[in-house]
């Protein structure tokens, strides 16, 4: 069941159980509701203001970072977010940030709501530019003197971003 079928079988579920009096779940004011709508897409609108320098994220990653993945982003013991570039089609892929990942903004999108690890969503939004920028450019996506921003990271193009095949069903 796809994402957003089973969050529409839950509202309906949650609806259905408010109206038969069982008293689950309550309305949501629209504040609230753009409040947790934080998902930025592979266009990059969403992208909130800030900036982050490719110095600036080498520093984070040492403190943040490197204990998972690596000193280099190679190491682990977590998924690897470096290299790989050239190994998809071999018998040994390997899926890292710069050779498997389509759209930069989507990186954005997972540091800033999912790392680090230990405190998810804790990161700032200058924070997450510059570890984005720190591990574009250890993938040579950016030059090394890289500042991103908004504007900056929207038009970047990844070096997988036609491995993907589009889906062509329509969306409902």
């Amino acid at each position: 069941m796809s994402r957003h079928a089973w969050l529409l079988a839950m509202l309906l579920v949650a609806c259905a159980a408010r109206a038969e009096g069982y008293g689950l779940g309550h309305a949501v004011d629209a504040a609230r509701l753009r409040a947790a709508d934080t998902a930025i897409g592979p266009r990059g609108v969403e992208l909130p203001p800030g900036s982050g320098s490719v110095a600036a994220g080498a520093e984070l990653y040492g403190r943040q970072c490197a204990a998972c993945h690596g000193a280099h982003g190679t190491e682990g013991p977590d998924p690897v977010l470096v290299g790989g570039q050239g190994t998809l089609a071999s018998a040994h892929p390997v899926q890292t940030i710069g050779s498997y990942w389509p759209y930069a903004t989507t990186l954005f999108d997972y540091i800033r709501r999912a790392m680090p690890f230990t405190a998810p969503g804790s990161l700032n939004d200058d924070e997450v530019y510059a570890l984005t920028a720190f591990l574009l450019a250890a993938n040579g996506v950016v030059p090394q003197d890289t500042v991103l921003d908004a504007a900056r990271l929207a038009t970047l193009r990844m070096p997988n971003r036609d491995g993907f095949i589009p889906d062509s069903r329509p969306r409902h």
